[in-house]
Order: C-alpha cells, then sequence, then structure tokens
C-alpha cells in the first residue's frame, strides 16, 4: 500500500495543532491513568500531558488502538 504524498507532514501538522491548543485547554480533558489525555483531533492518537502553575507538560503521544496495559506501561516509563 502506497501512502499518500504529504500524509506524514499532514499528521505532525495535525498532532502539533492539536498540541499547540493545549495552551488554552490544559486541565480540562479528563484523566486517565491519573494524566490528563486529550484526544487528537483528526487521527486516533491521544496525548498525555500534566501542568503545574503555568506550564503544560506533554508526557507522551500514543496511538488509541494499543491495548490499556500497553499504554499505561508506557506512561509509566515517562513519569
Amino acid at each position: 500500500m502506497e501512502k499518500s504524498e504529504g500524509l506524514d507532514e499532514y499528521f505532525w501538522n495535525s498532532l502539533l495543532a492539536d498540541i499547540e491548543k493545549l495552551r488554552f485547554e490544559a486541565g480540562i480533558h479528563s484523566r486517565i491513568f491519573g494524566i490528563y489525555r486529550k484526544l487528537s483531533k483528526i487521527f486516533p492518537y491521544a496525548i498525555y500531558y500534566e501542568i503545574d502553575f503555568q506550564n503544560v507538560y506533554v508526557i507522551a503521544v500514543l496511538p488509541m488502538k494499543s491495548s490499556p496495559e500497553k499504554t499505561l506501561t508506557k506512561l509509566k516509563n515517562r513519569i
């Protein structure tokens, strides 16, 4: 299967736009595994993040197709 030209750039630009929106949306998302999770608007990915007084820390961007156990393991290794 041949991938569409420019799809990888579109993927990254979409995820970066979702992450950039955290400047305004941080803290409004549900917590999963004790970490905030924002779902990507276009692709089946989740952005896991934490916040403190003025900063947003992206912990991971993971595919939604992974098993919950795999996701939890990856998140534990990054915190």
